[in-house]
């Protein structure tokens, strides 16, 4: 086996699970300010609307049964729908509150929907079978590569080119771009605020299923808690690319996922336990060097 074409696509694939992790969280902060610590609850609350709910080790489908055209779009809309509520019941009201308050705000609301998935699952992890076939690896340049590690990588491209299009040719993108660069001023020209924001959150939601999905089809497991790793790290991500830089959340995401893999495949055996902190050590050095991230926003936006 080829070890270069290998770990490229190993990279390539956790870091577009962290792009698109990154990209929900850069979009709500571009607009709102708001760095959203219950993104990470987004997930782990699509994950769960796959099984019936139980306290079995083993879960039994519930959406996950739907065929892969129509499960896809109905995860994403509710991802869409849990975001935009969270957004219509708690954040809406918060518009004039500081970051801070809001921010605790997020962490409160990550807290609520975890107790109710506690509530209803149980707080012991599940078995989900998923699409196992997408395990199966296939050869591709010498490598032996999962199939779904190709359809991360292909997926995340997908996410960036419709997304910046999105941004690019309609009339929601271009407002979002505008709020993003001057809230107050925007919607002096006449964008619509709550659009805007409606519209962010959906976007970030919609993304939070599609990592949900890559996640339980990737580990097989479905756990309350697995959102939380995947927002520490899309949260780095989106502050060492620039807070409110999609761009930046894309590339760091992708950077930090190529270190991790070459950290797990260069490190001396007995090293490799602590790989994290070794991670982190280059996330403090990244700070270090460029406060402000590798593509800090032209100007700090004032929010609504």
């Amino acid at each position: 086996m080829n070890a270069i074409p290998q770990l490229l696509f190993d990279a390539l694939s956790l870091g577009g699970i962290y792009a698109m992790a990154a990209l929900g969280i850069a979009l709500i902060f571009g607009v709102m300010k708001l760095v959203n610590f219950a993104h990470g609850e987004y997930i782990a609350f699509c994950v769960f609307a796959l099984i019936v709910p139980s306290t079995d080790a083993v879960a039994v489908m519930f959406l996950g049964k739907a065929p892969a055209i129509l499960l896809i779009p109905m995860l994403m809309l509710i991802g869409a729908a849990i975001a935009v509520a969270s957004e219509f019941f708690v954040f809406r009201h918060m518009r004039n509150a500081t970051p801070v308050a809001m921010m605790i705000s997020s962490f409160a609301l990550g807290f609520v929907i975890q107790n109710i998935l506690l509530l209803i699952y149980s707080s012991r992890p599940k078995a989900v079978s998923l699409w196992p076939e997408l395990n199966q690896p296939v050869s591709i340049v010498g490598a032996s590569i999962p199939l779904l590690q190709i359809i991360v990588i292909c997926t995340t491209l997908l996410v960036v080119v419709t997304l910046a299009l999105l941004l690019k040719r309609t009339r929601i993108g271009l407002e979002m771009r505008a709020a993003a660069e001057n809230f107050t001023m925007a919607r002096l020209l006449g964008v619509r605020a709550n659009v805007v924001i409606t519209g962010a959150f959906a976007l970030s939601g919609a993304l939070a299923a599609a990592v949900a999905l890559i996640m339980v089809t990737q580990t097989g497991v479905a756990d309350i808690r697995m959102g939380g790793q995947i927002m520490l790290v899309a949260f780095i991500a989106t502050v060492i690319g620039g807070l409110g830089s999609l761009p930046g959340a894309v590339a760091a995401g992708f950077l930090i996922g190529a270190a991790s893999v070459i950290l797990q495949g260069f490190l001396p055996l007995e090293a490799r336990p602590f790989r994290d902190a070794f991670l982190y050590t280059l996330v403090i050095v990244s700070l270090l060097l460029r406060p402000d991230g590798l593509f800090a926003p032209r100007s700090t936006k004032p929010r609504v």
